[in-house]
């Protein structure tokens, strides 16, 4: 019994322990799962936040995103704008130069129109002038009769004292005729004598003609000399280029250096002081200042012999020293590409040439030439037209009268002198035109007289057309069957507007058309 209640005292405290136990762990668990609890709702907490900022990420890179392809679609919207803007600038262009071109073929038309409302002008004068010429007739006529019946009723003395009369009136009309006749004989045969003296003063006078430009060249003995002259930070060649005013191109030209500058005596001094620094190897400021003083008193000198040499060609002295050195600088100055020193030397020697033909005083004429544009001297530094300077100088320096007006009127500019100014002007002008003297190739002269024959010959009644003068003057021989002499004065005019409107040449290009007249008769 004992051993009975034992074992049910021990079966029930393990029982309770049991329950205890049971009731314990239950706790233990209640309090791990709100742990768990706890650490789950903390992580999913964080996998929210994580969320929402990857979530904001992506927003955010959706949002830029959106907004490159907006600056993109923007830029290809703006460029496709811009190209459509050129090509409706370039449409509009297009559209100004055809109603440009529009309005000038309306004013062809219009001037075409008056030219034919002139034409048919002209043509109903020329009708009523030949009616006028039948009714004259016709009165001549009637008047003969009445003459004639008049004549039957005379006598003898009366009729031969008519019929000298008649016959005064018909010589004097000859004499008229041939008066004409020998002065158009006389124009001919003066027209062909100029032309003699001329010719015959340009082949004594052949003077060789020099290229001048705008540039000068300077070879280097090596392409390591453009560092030096170009110097440290660029002082050397920055002390070159105040010391003479000229500028100095350095470029990939390979062992050269270019000089640059419109006054041609600068230039030269420029090009002997770097040939002498380049030679003398010492390249600084100081002794480029040094070198270009010294280059510039060289040149003075050989300005001054130069003057001197061309005044001894042509064989003119006691010239002011003044005027020697300024005549010694045309060397070195052009025009038109034209050395200015050469030209005036032929010159000198075409006036001298044309004055002994006329038996006048040569060496006057060669003084005239000699000096005629040397203004072209100092032109470049003063104000004024270089014939109106020219002038100015040789009054300053002590020339007389005659030379001075010569000088100002060799261009138009003032009154001609006489005889002299006109050698004067002829002379520059055959020295300027004649072929090759200004800077012009042989094929673009060529083809200038060849345009200008052409156009002449698009006219219908045209027989043959030339370009003489040196493209100075175009002769247009026409068929006298079909070109009358009022119309030839229309054909003139057309032929000039045609060369205007069609071609660029130097100066001014005289159009002579040419219509033939003959008078055949035969004896019987």
């Amino acid at each position: 019994m004992t051993i009975n209640l034992s074992i049910i005292t021990a079966a029930l405290a393990f029982m309770l322990i049991g329950a205890l136990v049971a009731y314990f762990a239950g706790i233990i668990r209640k309090i791990l799962a709100e742990k768990n609890l706890e650490k789950a709702k903390i992580t999913a907490k964080q996998i929210i936040e994580e969320a929402q900022k990857k979530s904001e990420s992506i927003k955010k890179e959706a949002q830029f995103e959106v907004r490159d392809s907006l600056f993109k679609m923007r830029q290809e919207f703006e460029k496709e704008t811009r190209h459509r803007k050129d090509e409706l600038n370039l449409i509009e262009k297009r559209i100004l130069q055809k109603e440009e071109n529009l309005e000038r073929r309306v004013g062809l038309l219009e001037r075409k129109e008056k030219e034919i409302e002139e034409r048919n002008r002209a043509l109903l004068q020329k009708e009523e002038a030949s009616k006028n010429k039948e009714k004259y007739l016709d009165k001549l006529v009637e008047e003969e009769k009445e003459r004639l019946l008049k004549v039957s009723s005379m006598t003898q003395e009366e009729a031969k004292i008519l019929l000298l009369s008649r016959l005064e009136h018909e010589l004097n009309q000859e004499k008229a005729v041939l008066i004409r006749r020998m002065e158009e004989e006389i124009k001919e045969t003066t027209e062909k004598k100029a032309k003699e003296m001329v010719t015959t003063a340009i082949q004594r006078c052949a003077v060789e003609q020099t290229v001048e430009t705008t540039v000068s060249v300077v070879s280097l003995p090596k392409e390591e000399m453009k560092g030096r002259i170009i110097g440290r930070e660029g002082r050397n060649i920055r002390a070159l280029e105040m010391a003479t005013g000229v500028d100095v191109i350095i470029d990939d030209t390979p062992e050269a250096v270019t000089l640059s500058g419109f006054d041609p005596v600068r230039r030269e001094i420029a090009r002997l002081s770097l040939e002498r620094l380049i030679s003398d190897g010492r390249i600084h400021p100081g002794r480029i200042e040094e070198i270009v003083e010294k280059a510039k008193r060289d040149m003075e000198v050989k300005i001054k012999e130069e003057g001197e040499k061309s005044l001894f060609d042509v064989s003119v002295h006691n010239i002011h020293p003044e005027l020697v050195k300024l005549i010694g600088r045309l060397k070195y100055r052009t025009s038109y590409g034209q050395n200015v020193l050469q030209h005036s030397k032929e010159v000198a020697l075409l006036m001298g040439e044309l004055a002994t033909q006329l038996n006048l005083d040569a060496k006057l004429a060669r003084r005239i030439g000699i000096l005629h544009d040397i203004g072209k001297a100092v032109d470049q530094q003063t104000e004024g037209t270089h014939a109106s300077l020219g002038a100015g100088l040789a009054k300053k320096y002590g020339e007389n009268e005659l030379v001075v007006k010569s000088i100002s009127a060799h261009h138009e500019e003032a009154e001609s002198s006489g005889i002299y100014g006109v050698l004067a002007m002829a002379a520059d002008a055959i020295s300027a035109s004649r072929p090759g003297a200004r800077r012009e190739t042989l094929e673009i002269y060529v083809k200038r007289l060849e345009k200008l024959e052409s156009i002449a010959n698009l006219f219908q009644g045209v027989d043959k057309a030339y370009a003489i003068q040196a493209g100075r003057e175009v002769r247009v021989i026409v068929i006298p069957e079909k070109i009358s002499d009022a119309d030839s004065m229309v054909l003139a005019r057309e032929i000039r507007k045609k060369i205007e409107e069609g071609m660029e040449y130097p100066g001014q290009v005289k159009v002579t058309v040419i219509r033939e007249t003959r008078a055949i008769e035969y004896a019987k």
